[in-house]
């Protein structure tokens, strides 16, 4: 993952991963060639703009897995519309057939999972031995 393990901001430091699934409307497989590099290029854009770093990505043909690095101020909801949103928009205008075939290019529907530098195991395993100090 990213080049720092820690962040910090006025508030405390994190480490926090998003890791986001989105699909085409009707899970058609729209995302290919030009679109999926055009796609790709647009995620990189938003995140820059967000301030949030993409840590992984992979375009497949009928869905997007988006894993990101970001802060603790940043709700997850918002950061999926931001990302689906901007890259409608962009992808309809510049791909016309993409209108065509679709209503909208993204289903309402996402996948969201947050992830730390701990697994689920170590932070229980450190809670109890703190009741034992």
């Amino acid at each position: 993952m990213g080049s720092t393990r820690y962040k910090k901001h006025a508030g405390g430091v994190y480490t926090l991963y998003y890791h986001f699934v989105w699909c085409p409307k009707y899970r058609r497989k729209v995302l290919q060639g030009a679109i999926t590099d055009r796609l790709k290029a647009l995620l990189y854009e938003k995140a820059n703009e967000l301030g949030v770093t993409v840590e992984g990505l992979e375009v497949l043909p009928d869905q997007v897995h988006l894993f990101i690095a970001a802060s603790p101020t940043d709700a997850p909801q918002y950061l999926a519309n931001q990302f689906k949103g901007y890259t409608s928009r962009v992808l309809r205008e510049e791909f016309p057939a993409l209108k065509s075939r679709l209503p909208s290019l993204w289903s309402r529907s996402y996948y969201v999972a947050s992830a730390g530098h701990v697994s689920a195991d170590t932070i229980q395993k450190y809670i109890e031995q703190q009741k034992r100090s």
